[in-house]
């Protein structure tokens, strides 16, 4: 998390929109045998609950139900070029959106992680441009279950949102409009995306 107020935002609309875009993230936790991180798809509920699974073999799976988590999820990031700047005397940085949640995590029922999963198909699905959407119920049921039982289900009830926009809200108005167009040149169109957002907004 950057110190810079700057970077803070209080924009529940921009994390919900990241968390379903990116729709992947991590869950950290301090186990007896140390810190631990999974890699997870994530889904934000209407509630404002992250819902995710893990393997049942996963090192963190015996440990999550009651206890304290973190979550992440990354956006866009990117080098800043101080080749950029109309001011010679700058310095490069990296520019991105990262998220923290911090929250009480609870192990899911057998019907809550199938809806979790029934939700989580559906949410992608639908960005899949060709053929029709796959569910659940194209399964065999037999083999669903069994499935299912190698994995857990997980809700956290996030108590404590952390985030750092740090697009160069901090440079003027025609710097960005630079470090935009150097970002595009680069190819780095989904982090000028943001900045590009982030100043209509601003406007």
């Amino acid at each position: 998390m950057h110190p810079n107020p700057a970077f803070r935002s209080d924009d529940h609309d921009l994390f919900a929109a990241l968390i379903r875009e990116s729709g992947f993230g991590m869950v950290f936790l301090t186990t007896p045998e140390g810190p631990r991180v999974a890699h997870v798809p994530l889904l934000l509920t209407d509630a404002g609950t992250l819902r995710f699974h893990l393997a049942r073999g996963n090192a963190l799976t015996r440990h999550l139900d009651g206890a304290k988590a973190l979550a992440v999820v990354n956006g866009p990031e990117g080098y800043i070029s101080a080749r950029w700047y109309a001011d010679p005397d700058q310095v490069p940085t990296w520019n991105y959106l990262a998220l923290e949640m911090e929250g009480t995590v609870r192990r899911m029922d057998w019907d809550g992680l199938l809806a979790l999963l029934e939700d989580v198909s559906a949410h992608h699905e639908a960005r899949v441009a060709q053929g029709a959407a796959w569910t659940m119920d194209k399964m065999d049921t037999a083999k669903r279950d069994r499935m299912m039982d190698m994995i857990v289900g997980f809700e956290l009830t996030i108590e404590a949102w952390r985030p750092t926009v740090k697009l160069s809200q901090n440079k003027p108005a025609a710097e960005r409009d630079r470090l935009v167009a150097g970002l595009k040149d680069e190819g780095h169109l989904a982090l000028a995306a943001a900045m590009e957002r982030l100043a209509k907004g601003a406007a």
